[in-house]
């Protein structure tokens, strides 16, 4: 009864907010991603095609291919934002490790720069497949594998499809377990409302946009203009907004089979006051995971590695260590 009561409020909240003079100030149509490419795509940004759609991707440092049988330390990276993101929120990790290895990150399908795939197919295989189509056409044969969010939930199914390839995972407030609607941001509850999801189509609310990036941060006085001006224009990208609604449809619970059948070296990396997925998720891959170790940063969010770079990396560089 009380979600249906927070639905209802939620509703006629939106209706409030997009209607009249309301809808007008807040009308924001689809950008083509050449509008975008100029601010978000500066070198080393590059496009390449798989699967049939051009893949925004920064690929730096080495062009080691991760040879079979390499250690951690000396194989590629591979990074997978989550829900609504970019490549661009790995950009503290990737500066700090690509003077010594090779770290690739791109914009996941129904995201960012790379935009709605052909299929209209969000599901947790079709981006494991993505990925692995990737890695394949850059020619990285083994390599470790992170994510944050959708992306870690990606990034666990990867190792379990293909664990000859993934030599390692670090999961960062990884999904998996389900998500309850109730603990999701203002941005993401109201794309998954059939009428008002036909509204976001059209219109942005910048403080929506804002509202979300807020509710992730664990400190949200960290939310910069330009931040939010990153997540306004990544969703304003061409077909974005109903990649987003199809997402959410697909959820987020994964097999607890799977999880527990990896058996790769996996750092967990969780933010203490991450209200979307709480730390319990994370002590619950660390249960699962046999050869995982779990940290937490009990200041921060469901976005660590963007909130605090420097501190989470110190993690990432321990763990890469490790024969």
């Amino acid at each position: 009864m009380k979600l249906l009561y927070k639905s209802a409020w939620l509703l006629l909240g939106a209706v409030v907010f997009f209607g009249g003079a309301g809808l007008v100030a807040t009308w924001a149509p689809d950008k083509p991603v050449s509008e975008l490419t100029a601010r978000w795509a500066q070198p080393p940004s590059k496009f390449i095609e798989v699967q049939g759609q051009q893949v925004h991707l920064r690929d730096e440092g080495p062009r080691d291919p991760g040879a079979p049988g390499a250690p951690l330390s000396s194989l590629p990276l591979v990074l997978l934002h989550g829900t609504s993101a970019s490549l661009h929120t790995w950009e503290g990790w990737a500066r700090e490790l690509r003077t010594d290895r090779r770290v690739v990150r791109f914009d996941l399908p129904g995201f960012a720069l790379t935009g709605p795939n052909v299929q209209n197919d969000y599901s947790i295989a079709a981006y494991v497949k993505f990925v692995t189509a990737v890695v394949d056409q850059l020619g990285i044969q083994r390599f470790v594998l992170g994510g944050n969010s959708l992306g870690g939930q990606i990034a666990w199914a990867t190792a379990a499809a293909v664990p000859q390839r993934v030599a390692g995972l670090i999961l960062v407030d990884a999904s998996g377990y389900g998500v309850d609607p109730r603990n999701a941001p203002l941005g993401f509850q109201l794309a998954g409302m059939p009428v008002v999801r036909d509204l976001m189509a059209y219109t942005l609310p910048r403080g929506v946009v804002e509202n979300t990036a807020r509710y992730v941060y664990g400190q949200p006085e960290k939310v910069t203009p330009e931040l939010v001006d990153l997540y306004v224009d990544m969703t304003l990208r061409a077909g974005n907004r109903r990649a987003l609604a199809r997402r959410i449809e697909q959820g987020y619970t994964g097999d607890p089979a799977a999880i527990r059948s990896l058996k790769q070296p996996t750092l967990i990396l969780w933010g203490g006051r991450d209200r979307l997925l709480p730390p319990e998720n994370g002590q619950r891959f660390a249960k699962d995971i046999a050869s995982s170790r779990l940290v937490v940063f009990d200041d921060l969010g469901h976005v660590p590695q963007e909130e605090d770079p420097a501190r989470t990396v110190a993690e990432v560089r321990g763990f890469l260590k490790q024969p």
